[in-house]
């Protein structure tokens, strides 16, 4: 009986060790799920950081250009003027802001295009985070038959392997049939 004892022992551990493995994998789809929706996240954030870049650019770009415009007609002022010494004055502050104005304009050039491939980035990730939250639904709610030949145990019973083991015992060493009528 001592054998019995230890072959349930040996199923109940085993039936354990593929309980465990299979709480391990619904535990590491939900942590790749969890670290999917944490990168879309940031990528948003990024998105909405670069949007508000790009107003502040915008918003800087229409004050310099404003500013470009009153020094170029500071210049031509002091050019019909005749006073060569103004018309270099205006020209010296002039010219770094238009330099000025041209950076900004690439920045904010370089600033839409980084957006525009985030935003395209970002959704497809979000298209891709909608369909795996729906597979780790599905797998976490129906688990698979057999995967990585990891099969799901179902709950057995000491009882049941009791009598598993006796049907087979009694498989393996038939009893003697029984004598009817006594005699012969």
């Amino acid at each position: 009986m001592r054998v019995f004892e230890r072959v349930g022992r040996m199923l109940r551990a085993d039936a354990h060790g593929m309980m465990d493995q299979l709480e391990e994998r619904s535990l590491l789809l939900k942590q790749h799920l969890r670290e999917a929706e944490l990168e879309v996240a940031q990528k948003r954030e990024r998105l909405e950081s670069l949007d508000d870049e790009r107003r502040r650019l915008a918003e800087d770009g229409k004050r310099l250009e404003a500013k470009v415009a009153a020094l170029d007609v500071d210049v031509e002022l002091a050019l019909k003027g005749e006073d060569p010494n103004l018309a270099r004055f205006a020209v010296r502050r002039l010219l770094p802001r238009r330099e000025s104005l041209r950076e900004l304009f690439a920045r904010a050039t370089e600033i839409e295009e980084r957006r525009h491939r985030l935003a395209e980035k970002l959704e497809q990730q979000e298209s891709e985070l909608a369909e795996l939250r729906i597979q780790v639904r599905a797998a976490l709610a129906h688990p698979p038959i057999e995967r990585e030949g990891i099969v799901p145990e179902h709950p057995v019973s000491d009882e049941e392997i009791e009598l598993e083991l006796l049907r087979r015992r009694e498989a393996a060493h038939p009893a003697s049939p029984p004598i009817e009528g006594g005699g012969r």
